[in-house]
């Protein structure tokens, strides 16, 4: 049996001064933290899914972003017990993450501005605030991905993780076997040569590309390259995740297995 006997310690004055000074120093220390964890708005605001940065930025311009009742500005930053409000609603941090495949027909433009006619977003009936992941031009259809999940969004969009996209294309002619052969090894456009593509053969003026970056208008881009012009495209996929049959302007929600598959590429930053 252990007999624990208690005494009373003595110790010189100063050392009981150096204890109430640590104790303080990590009081302060864990206060100062918790105030100095900020992070600026516009990615505050990205990272719940709100709107891309730039959307962000144009929400606070317009005055629609107020932080703790006041308006927020460009640069303004967020600490972790602030109140934030867009458009007048608070932001819950715990809202639950939403991952849609929407079928965009031609015509619609690729916005968060719901002020903008044939905007994307009123395609989906749903009460959350969702943005694309990414945009297809007007003239451009087939599978988008809409999220709430910021973070999921950006890794989603940079060419780093790899997420290989796919186009089904429809030229004004068609491609020579060495037309073929130089879209997968690349061609050079403004900003450079693009990356090595798969490519192969629908038909007789039709095409299906796969590439692994996100240029503005990279696929037709390209074609023109060539002295080709695109008279119809349409992406089909986009990492694990297929159109398949998903009628024109309708949207459904990713399959469990399909966020876990684009989550676990996003974790190998594969460069290719």
């Amino acid at each position: 049996m252990m007999i624990l006997i208690s005494r009373k310690i003595s110790m010189p004055p100063f050392v009981y001064g150096i204890i109430a000074c640590s104790l303080l120093f990590i009081c302060t220390w864990i206060d100062t933290v918790s105030v100095m964890k900020e992070t600026r708005i516009n990615k505050y605001l990205a990272e719940r899914g709100v709107a891309s940065r730039r959307e962000a930025d144009r929400l606070i311009q317009q005055g629609n972003v107020l932080i703790n009742g006041k308006r927020a500005e460009l640069g303004s930053v967020v600490r972790s017990k602030d109140r934030v409000e867009v458009d007048g609603e608070l932001l819950d941090t715990r809202e639950q993450k939403i991952y849609i495949a929407l079928n965009k027909p031609v015509g619609y433009i690729t916005t968060t501005d719901v002020s903008k006619t044939d905007n994307v977003l009123s395609l989906v009936d749903l009460p959350e605030r969702l943005y694309p992941i990414g945009r297809l031009d007007v003239a451009t259809s087939g599978l988008l991905l809409l999220t709430n999940d910021g973070e999921f969004a950006n890794k989603i969009m940079h060419p780093k993780y790899g997420h290989e996209k796919e186009y089904e294309v429809t030229t004004d002619r068609p491609l020579t076997a060495g037309e073929q052969a130089a879209l997968r090894n690349g061609v050079r456009l403004k900003e450079g040569m693009t990356r090595m593509a798969r490519v192969r053969s629908l038909g007789a003026s039709k095409i299906q590309i796969a590439i692994k970056e996100g240029k503005n208008r990279q696929v037709r881009r390209m074609l023109s390259v060539l002295g080709h012009r695109v008279t119809k495209l349409k992406r089909v996929r986009i990492g694990s995740v297929a159109l398949g049959s998903l009628p024109s302007g309708h949207w459904r929600l990713l399959k469990p297995k399909e966020v876990k598959s684009l989550q676990a590429l996003n974790q190998t930053a594969k460069i290719s």
